[in-house]
């Protein structure tokens, strides 16, 4: 595993799962093609999994 994530929404939260909007959110992700940098660790990567239709995922 890598040491951290870069995460970047690209698919807007209009029209999704409330639960997803949420999670978007949690994730520190505000606006469309906003970047963000997380630690990899399992709670993180849930989160990933659970929205991975609106968010595109590097390692670093």
């Amino acid at each position: 595993m890598a040491d951290k994530l870069k995460v970047t929404l690209v698919k807007s939260t209009i029209g999704a799962v409330p639960k997803h909007i949420k999670t978007v959110e949690a994730l520190g992700l505000k606006k469309l093609h906003k970047t963000v940098e997380l630690p990899d660790n399992a709670a993180v990567r849930g989160m990933l999994q659970q929205v991975r239709h609106l968010v595109k995922v590097e390692e670093i």
